[in-house]
């Protein structure tokens, strides 16, 4: 019997989106109802919360941190309302208002049946996986972030589940993964990893998902650089963004995304069609025209430069998980840059926070009362 997970990237719910929960928490008001139709198909819903959800605490300072981002305790509701099943909460957004905001996320998280991992109290229980019982098997998820290291839980100081990827795979994940894999046979790693605003994959980022595969990690889903990235079968190398009130980068376009639906049976991950999106301030709807074009065009080059092939089929794109004859995966170190229209070492990430006004304009320079995405 087949499953079928519905993996999203970021959702930032503060600032314009914060203003619009003030309002409603309706999934309809951010949602229109052929995208919450798809979600309500599939048998389990993820996505990475990159923002605490509280009413309390201050901005954490640090050296550089120019973005804060809380959203109000309604936004559970939302989630809730979506299908939500798990966040992730190991990124660079979790303690942007401090300890107990951190606590109040997942208390409200938790109020409304929603898992979280990722993060906790303490170092133990950040890094502890969640297990789901999705279609008759269980469903293991582990979750860690490469950073900040400030933001690592210790014995005594809650915070994420941090893991120096520069230095390789911690022992401490392969472990995680190889025992779950050992025990549920079905395990989801959701590292939030890699730059802002890269077009594709850095060559560590490859090299950890090769280790994290060898452990026995049965699909990885990565998060963190804003714009999706391509497909290197089981790893999902980044999810995107999926609500948010960023401003846009012209040429990398983190308003047009993917819903990401993987289908599993009992050996592993089969497909997964990934429906286009696109982002508006506060609301995501399925994208067409010009912009689904767009998508698809850069879906398929990204893919490309990892050997994998893209089909369209009724306005989503396929990708097969489990190909007839597998080729081995290419070395990190003869991973090709991203194409010269998406330069993602020339990008200013700072730009892409910025809060984008109603009409999603491009902005490109950030405004001097603005925020951002890291």
């Amino acid at each position: 019997m087949s499953v079928t997970l519905a993996l999203a990237g970021d959702a930032m719910l503060g600032r314009g989106v914060a203003e619009q929960l003030d309002r409603t928490a309706k999934p309809a008001a951010f949602f229109p109802a052929e995208l919450r139709d798809r979600l309500a198909d599939a048998d389990f819903f993820l996505l990475n919360l990159q923002c605490c959800v509280s009413a309390r605490g201050s901005p954490w300072r640090a050296p550089g941190k120019r973005f804060h981002f809380r959203a109000p305790p309604q936004a559970a509701d939302l989630l809730a309302g979506l299908g939500v099943r798990c966040v992730t909460l190991a990124n660079d957004h979790a303690l942007d208002f401090g300890y107990d905001a951190l606590r109040d996320t997942r208390r409200h998280l938790e109020r409304r049946g929603i898992r979280c991992v990722g993060a906790g109290e303490d170092v133990t229980e950040a890094r502890r996986p969640a297990q789901f019982e999705v279609g008759g098997r269980t469903l293991a998820v582990v979750a860690f972030a490469d950073r900040p290291a400030s933001f690592a839980a210790t014995g005594s100081r809650p915070g994420i589940a941090y893991a120096d990827l520069g230095a390789g795979t911690p022992a401490w994940v392969r472990e995680s993964v190889a025992g779950l894999r050992r025990r549920t046979g079905t395990v989801l790693v959701s590292p939030h990893w890699g730059p802002d605003m890269a077009g594709a994959p850095l060559p560590y980022v490859r090299t950890a998902a090769g280790e994290l595969l060898e452990a026995g990690a049965t699909l990885v889903a990565g998060h963190a650089a804003h714009v999706f990235q391509g497909v290197e079968p089981p790893v999902l190398y980044d999810l995107g963004d999926f609500l948010d009130d960023y401003a846009v980068h012209p040429l990398l376009r983190n308003d047009l995304g993917l819903l990401w639906l993987v289908t599993l049976d009992e050996r592993g991950p089969v497909r997964v069609s990934a429906l286009p999106l696109r982002l508006g301030h506060a609301r995501t709807r399925p994208a067409a025209g010009d912009d689904l074009r767009w998508i698809r065009h850069r879906l398929t080059a990204a893919c490309a430069r990892l050997g994998t092939p893209v089909r369209e089929e009724r306005g989503e794109l396929i990708v097969e998980l489990r190909p007839p004859a597998a080729a081995p995966r290419e070395p990190a170190a003869t991973h090709e840059p991203a194409v010269a229209h998406e330069p993602a070492a020339t990008h200013e990430p700072a730009a892409t926070h910025e809060p984008v006004t109603p009409s999603r304009e491009p902005v490109t320079e950030p405004r001097a009362h603005g925020g951002g995405t890291s």
